[in-house]
C-alpha cells in the first residue's frame, strides 16, 4: 500500500457557512388601520351618525310661535324627554305593539319549529333527494319580501285566490284571509314561508358539525332515529336555535313590508297597524320627525333588551346544564 499525501483541505474540513438571511421587512404600523378603515367609515356614515341624529331629534320638538307671519312661525325647540313621555302614552302605538306581539306568537314558534323539523329530516341518513329538498326549502328565502307579500296578497283576495275558489265550490264560502279573523295568520304565513329556509340552513349546518361517532354509538345501543333526534341532535343544536330565535325576534320587531304591501287590499290594516308603520307615518306623512325619532329609539332599545334577555337566559341554562 502506498501512502497518499493528505491534501490540506482533507486535514482541515471546511464547514459551510450559513447563507445570509434576507433582511426582514418591517411592517408598516398603519397597515391594520388601513384595512379596518373602510368598515369604520361605513359604520360611522350609515350607523353612528344616523343614530346620533335620531337621538338628537328625539329631544326636540316643533313649536308654533308668533312672528311676522299671521299663522306664526314654526321653530325647533329642545324639549328633553317630552317626546318619549308622549310616545309611551300614545294608545295607538301601544296597540300596534300588542298586534305585533300576537303576530310574533304565531310567526316565531312556527318558523323555528318548521326549520328544526326540516333540518332533522334532511339529516336522516336514509333520506333521498337531500340536495333537491334543501334547495326547494331555501328558494322562498331568495324571494324579496315585497314580492312575496304581493304574491300572497293575490292568493288571499277572494276574487283571485285558488283557496277561496275551492272553498266556494264546496259551499263553504271564501276564506277570510284578509279579515279580522285570519289577518294575523295570513301575515305570519308570509314570514314563515320566507324565513324557514334561512333558519333551516343554520340549524342543518350545526347538525352537520356534530361528530358521526355520537350517532353511531347511540344506534349501537339500540336508539331509534327519533330518540337520536330528540335526545342527541336537538340538545346539541341549542346554540343554533338561540341564534335563529334572536334573528326571528329582531325580524318580528322590524315588521313593515308585509302589512304595508297588503294595506290597499284590506281595511283591517291601518297606517299604524305595526310600530314601524306608525313611525313612518309620523316621519313622512304627518311631518312629526321628533315623535318618529323617539318611537324609533324606544323600538331599538326594546330590540336590544329583548335580544339580551334571550341570550342571557340561554347562557344561564347552558351553564346550568354544563355544571
Amino acid at each position: 500500500m502506498t501512502d497518499t499525501a493528505l491534501r490540506p483541505e482533507m486535514t482541515h474540513p471546511v464547514t459551510a457557512s450559513p447563507a445570509p438571511r434576507p433582511a426582514r421587512r418591517r411592517r408598516s404600523p398603519l397597515a391594520p388601520y388601513l384595512f379596518v378603515a373602510p368598515a369604520v367609515v361605513l359604520f360611522v356614515a350609515f350607523m353612528l351618525i344616523p343614530l346620533v341624529y335620531t337621538i338628537w331629534s328625539s329631544l326636540r320638538a316643533y313649536r308654533i310661535e308668533e312672528g311676522a307671519s299671521v299663522l306664526g312661525v314654526r321653530v325647533d325647540r329642545f324639549v328633553g324627554f317630552d317626546n318619549y313621555v308622549a310616545v309611551l302614552q300614545d294608545a295607538e302605538l301601544l296597540a300596534s305593539f300588542g298586534r305585533l306581539g300576537v303576530y310574533g306568537l304565531i310567526a316565531v314558534p312556527l318558523t323555528l319549529g318548521l326549520a328544526l323539523l326540516f333540518a332533522l329530516l334532511l339529516d336522516v341518513p336514509a333520506v333521498r333527494a337531500r340536495r333537491f329538498s334543501r334547495t326547494a326549502i331555501v328558494i322562498p328565502y331568495a324571494v324579496p319580501g315585497i314580492t312575496a307579500a304581493l304574491l300572497w296578497g293575490f292568493m288571499y283576495l277572494p276574487s283571485t285566490s285558488p283557496f277561496s275558489y275551492v272553498t266556494t265550490a264546496l259551499g263553504w264560502g271564501p276564506v277570510p284571509f284578509l279579515e279580522a279573523g285570519g289577518l294575523f295568520g295570513s301575515l305570519a304565513n308570509i314570514a314563515i314561508w320566507g324565513g324557514v329556509g334561512f333558519n333551516m340552513i343554520i340549524i342543518y349546518t350545526s347538525l352537520r358539525g356534530i361528530p358521526a361517532e355520537i350517532y353511531e354509538s347511540a344506534r349501537l345501543d339500540g336508539a331509534s332515529e327519533l330518540q337520536v333526534a330528540l335526545r342527541i341532535k336537538v340538545p346539541l343544536v341549542v346554540p343554533a336555535l338561540v341564534l335563529t330565535g334572536v334573528f326571528a325576534l329582531i325580524g318580528t320587531l322590524q315588521l313593515y313590508g308585509e302589512p304595508n304591501t297588503l294595506r290597499p287590499l284590506t281595511t283591517e290594516i291601518t297606517q299604524s297597524w305595526a310600530p314601524l308603520m306608525t313611525i313612518y307615518r309620523d316621519a313622512f306623512l304627518t311631518d312629526d320627525l321628533p315623535a318618529a325619532a323617539a318611537s324609533s329609539t324606544i323600538l331599538a332599545l326594546g330590540t336590544v333588551l329583548l335580544s339580551g334577555v334571550v341570550l342571557a337566559i340561554a347562557n344561564r341554562r347552558r351553564a346550568e346544564a354544563a355544571s
